[in-house]
C-alpha cells in the first residue's frame, strides 16, 4: 500500500507538524508513505516539493501572493482576519506528479496558502483514487473561513460573512461554499478525518459534509522525544529563579486572535491580586511575537522565541509547572499534547478539541469558556497542588501514551486506508 500525504509545507505550524509526525508513524509501521508539499523546509527524504527550479519557485510565490493579497487589500474586514479566510483561487495541478499517480491512497491535510485551489482539489478527486482528508480546521466545509467563530452559516449556506469588508448574500463566502459543493460531487471514495470529536460533530452538521463518512483520529506524537527532560540547564539559560513556579505559554504566533492572549493577561492579573500564595511565579513564552508587550504580564517574563527543535521544545515543557492554553478556538492543539507528553499539567478553556486531551482535575484544569477568573482558578489549582503534583504529572503523561502515541494513531489510519481500498 502506497500512501501520499499532501500538505502545504512540512514545517512551520500545527498542521505541518501533525502531518510530518503521521508520516514518521506510518514509516514505523512499514507503510510505503511519502509527502508532497508546496514548500519543503526540512531535509526529510520522504518529502518532495513542487518547486524544482527557478520558474516553479516563482510560480509558487505568485500563487501565494495571488491568494493572499487581494483578500488582504480589498476583502478582509480588518487585520485580525487577514489569514483567517482562504478563497483558494490559486494553486497548482499536482495530478501528474509521480507520487500522486502511483499512490494507492491520497491523504489530504492542510492545502491553503496558494498550494491547491478548489479546482486543484477537484482534479485530485477526479483521479478516482481513494482519498482521506484530515481536517485541521473548519475550512473544508465553510465558505472560506478556517474557524467560524459564532457564525453558523455553514449549516445551510454561507453569505453575509462577518470576516468580509462588504458582506452580502452572494459574497465571497457564498461563492466559496458553492464551489466546494461542486468540487465534492467528484468525491466518490473519500473519508474525512477530524483530529477531535468537537470538529467531527461540527462537520456532521455542515451542509457540505453531512452526507460523508467522518471519523475521528487524533494527531500522533513521538513520546520518546516529548517526554520529561532534565531542565536545569534551560532554567539557568533563561535566568529563571531556582525556586520559581513556571507558567509556560506558546503558539506559532502568540498574537493570533484565536490563541486568546488577552484572556491570559486578565487571568494573570487575577492570579496576582487574588492569590497571595503564588508570588514566586515566572512566565516563559515561546513562538513568534512581533507586537505583544510582555510588560502586560504581572510577573517576570522570559521570552524563548521561536523554537524549531523538538528536543528543545520538550525541555521547555519539562521546566514548566503548568502549560496554559487560553485559546478560544482550536481543534487539537499540538502544544497541549506536547506539554502533557512531557508530564506537564495543562490549564485551558473548555472548548474545541481540548477536552479530548485535558481531563478536568486529573491532568489539568478545564476552565469555563472565556472566563478569565476561572482560568486563574485553574492556574492556582495546578501551581499549589503540592501533594497532587506527582499524580497530575503521571496522568498527563499516561493520557498521551494511552491515546496519542505514534503506534496507536498509525494503526487507526491504516484501518481507514484498508477500508476504502476494499471499495
Amino acid at each position: 500500500m502506497k500512501v501520499t500525504l499532501i500538505n502545504t509545507s512540512d514545517a512551520g505550524g500545527g498542521a505541518p507538524a501533525a502531518c510530518m509526525r503521521l508520516l514518521k508513524a506510518l514509516e514505523l509501521k512499514q507503510i510505503d508513505a511519502s509527502m508532497r508539499v508546496q514548500e519543503k523546509k526540512t531535509k526529510e527524504p520522504l518529502v518532495e516539493s513542487i518547486v524544482y527550479d527557478f520558474w516553479s519557485g516563482l510560480k509558487v510565490k505568485f500563487n501565494f501572493l495571488y491568494e493572499r493579497l487581494p483578500f488582504i487589500w480589498f476583502r478582509a474586514k480588518d487585520k485580525s482576519v487577514r489569514f483567517a479566510f482562504s478563497a483558494a483561487d490559486a494553486g497548482t495541478d499536482i495530478t501528474q506528479q509521480t507520487d500522486i499517480l502511483y499512490a494507492d491512497v491520497l491523504h489530504l491535510h492542510w492545502t491553503n496558502s496558494g498550494f491547491l485551489s478548489i479546482k486543484n482539489l477537484k482534479q485530485l478527486f477526479q483521479l478516482n483514487k481513494p482519498v482521506v482528508w484530515t481536517l485541521h480546521d473548519m475550512w473544508a466545509f465553510t465558505g472560506g473561513c478556517h474557524y467560524s467563530g459564532d457564525c453558523d452559516h455553514f449549516l445551510n449556506e454561507c453569505g453575509n460573512c462577518w470576516m468580509l469588508r462588504k458582506p452580502y448574500d452572494e459574497d465571497l463566502s457564498f461563492r466559496g461554499l458553492m464551489r466546494k459543493k461542486y468540487m465534492l460531487k467528484a468525491a466518490k471514495n473519500v473519508v474525512f478525518v477530524t483530529c477531535s470529536h468537537w470538529l467531527a460533530n461540527v462537520a456532521r452538521t455542515s451542509t457540505l459534509l453531512k452526507g460523508f463518512r467522518i471519523e475521528t483520529i487524533p494527531n500522533p506524537i513521538d513520546t520518546e522525544i516529548f517526554s520529561p527532560k532534565d531542565n536545569t540547564a534551560t532554567r539557568e539559560k533563561l535566568g529563571i529563579s531556582p525556586n520559581a513556579k513556571v507558567i509556560l505559554f506558546g503558539a506559532a504566533n502568540i498574537m493570533d486572535r484565536r490563541k486568546g492572549i488577552s484572556y491570559l493577561v486578565e487571568a494573570l492579573d487575577i492570579l496576582r491580586n487574588k492569590y497571595t500564595d503564588v508570588r514566586d511565579v515566572e512566565i516563559v513564552i515561546f513562538g513568534k511575537n512581533k507586537a505583544f508587550d510582555t510588560g502586560l504580564f504581572p510577573f517576570t517574563v522570559h521570552e524563548a522565541g521561536i523554537i524549531t527543535s523538538q528536543e528543545e521544545l520538550a525541555t521547555l515543557y519539562s521546566l514548566a509547572d503548568v502549560f496554559v492554553s487560553p485559546a478560544i478556538e482550536d481543534n487539537l492543539p499540538n502544544t497541549v499534547m506536547e506539554a502533557l507528553a512531557c508530564a506537564t499539567p495543562v490549564v485551558a478553556f473548555n472548548t474545541g478539541g481540548i477536552p479530548d486531551m485535558v481531563d478536568h482535575l486529573k491532568n489539568g484544569y478545564l476552565a469555563e469558556y472565556k472566563s478569565a477568573a476561572d482560568f486563574a482558578t485553574g492556574m492556582h489549582y495546578v501551581l499549589t497542588a503540592v501533594t497532587n503534583k506527582p499524580k497530575l504529572a503521571a496522568n498527563a503523561r499516561n493520557k498521551v501514551l494511552n491515546n496519542f502515541s505514534n503506534e496507536r494513531v498509525a494503526e487507526k489510519y491504516i484501518a481507514v486506508y484498508q477500508s476504502i481500498l476494499k471499495k
